[in-house]
């Protein structure tokens, strides 16, 4: 069960750093690949920028993760784990710029 609170837990604290900053119309509600191809659209974001792009890695790499939930935490979990928290400092950091 910790491994699904922690992914669930990191996906909400990257939509929490991405919706603090309130430099767009909508904010981003999740994860998924059309939600956030929709927040870009809506927001007139391009979609090949430095931020938009650390949050579609974050999405990949968290999805990769829910399909490795029910199974044994291994090393490599734990580094994409880990890769994940690195992506949402980035993102941290590229919106406070």
């Amino acid at each position: 069960m910790s491994e699904f609170s922690n992914r669930i837990d990191a996906q909400r604290s990257i939509l929490q750093i991405v919706n603090k900053n309130n430099f767009c119309h909508e904010e981003l509600f999740a994860l998924s690949h059309k939600a956030i191809d929709r927040w870009c659209a809506t927001n007139r974001l391009n979609h090949e920028s430095e931020l938009v792009l650390n949050i579609k890695e974050a999405a990949k790499k968290l999805f990769f993760l829910a399909n490795k939930s029910q199974e044994q935490i291994t090393e490599d979990y734990r580094l994409l784990s880990k890769e994940i928290n690195d992506i949402a400092y980035k993102i941290k950091k590229i919106l406070s710029a």
